[in-house]
């Protein structure tokens, strides 16, 4: 895609206008929003998205509105994925609730930094060293094994050394103080706000380096890679307060993702080796790839919910059982009397 600068300026300028806003809503009135409102926000988000994808499928044709909408899916699904670990860290480090949404717009625009970071250097990487995709094939095939084999360690993704080293460094009060990072009580102390930012953003550092090679497997457009992942970080925060119990129903989302980063690890190893001459290896085209996410991650949610049904119906037989057991139990009754 040969684009102009100013369609790169209008664009970061864009997400800019609508970071400043989302910091606006926030500052004003820190607190936990509605239901409806999250709804309202991220329905606005997501229509955006899709009027986006849309613009380029009619602008600049079918395969890089594909490449942008599989991109945008993938790391989409991957946020939502991430959502899992910040609730944890919340819960972890116990933040008021007023304040969480200060954190995590915080963690978002972290999030957008790096990743944008990581574009510029994966791009120019990509254009010189072609070897790479083999690098990066082979990298999300492993991150998919891992999602499989440990997911359990995710629980503990907050505590990484960068967090060890800066409680071991920086004196930190055992309170929060508002918002406050610091706060001067005879010294300078950090409070457990700054701690919490420290664990948000290595974390997603961490992520990053999940999900640029999963979407440069779907597109080389630096363009697409960047709006792709700057749409799947907007609205995060009121996805957070809006799916935050339905997180605990999907129980199968990180299989389904395991599956879809195989997948498109196995593309970018079976498409550079394509490209190197290997007759064998096919072209994956963009509609398989889009078809194969999109009904790995339907299929994922929609057993998760099932399963999740099933095992609510089945809690409440047993507590119905119990109930009956206790109260036709002549021995209960008597040493109750």
């Amino acid at each position: 895609m040969n684009l102009p600068a100013w369609v790169w300026l209008a664009t970061v300028g864009g997400f800019a206008v609508i970071l400043a806003l989302d910091f606006y809503l926030v500052a004003r009135n820190p607190r936990e929003p509605s239901f409806r409102e999250c709804v309202g926000w991220v329905s606005f988000y997501v229509a955006l998205a899709v009027a986006f994808g849309c613009g380029l499928l009619f602008f600049s044709g079918a395969q890089y509105g594909g490449e942008f909408f599989a991109g945008w899916i993938t790391e989409y699904s991957l946020s939502v994925d991430n959502l899992f670990v910040f609730i944890l860290i919340m819960a972890r480090f116990q933040v008021p609730r007023q304040y969480r949404q200060k954190v995590l717009l915080i963690g978002i625009v972290l999030a957008l930094l790096m990743r944008g970071a990581f574009i510029a250097a994966g791009a120019e990487a990509v254009a010189r060293f072609d070897w790479l995709f083999y690098v990066f094939g082979a990298f999300l095939v492993y991150t998919a094994w891992k999602l499989i084999r440990h997911e359990e360690e995710q629980a503990d993704i907050g505590e990484n050394a960068a967090l060890r080293m800066v409680r071991r460094v920086l004196p930190t009060t055992d309170t929060y103080y508002g918002a406050r990072l610091t706060v001067h009580l005879g010294r300078r102390l950090v409070t457990p706000m700054l701690i919490v930012m420290v664990a948000i953003g290595t974390t997603d550092l961490l992520f990053a380096l999940d999900s640029i090679p999963a979407i440069f497997g779907l597109t080389k457009e630096p363009y697409l890679v960047f709006t792709a992942n700057a749409f799947a970080l907007m609205g995060l925060r009121q996805l957070f307060f809006l799916i935050g119990g339905l997180l605990d129903r999907l129980v199968y989302l990180s299989k389904g993702l395991s599956v879809v980063l195989a997948f498109i690890g196995v593309k970018l190893i079976l498409e550079a080796a394509h490209h190197d001459g290997v007759s064998w290896a096919p072209e994956i085209p963009i509609l398989v790839s889009l078809g194969v996410i999109i009904g790995t991650l339907t299929v994922t949610t929609v057993l998760s919910l099932m399963k999740s049904a099933r095992d609510a119906k089945a809690g409440k037989a047993a507590g119905a059982s119990d109930e009956d057991s206790v109260s036709s139990d002549p021995v209960s009754s008597d040493s109750e009397r």
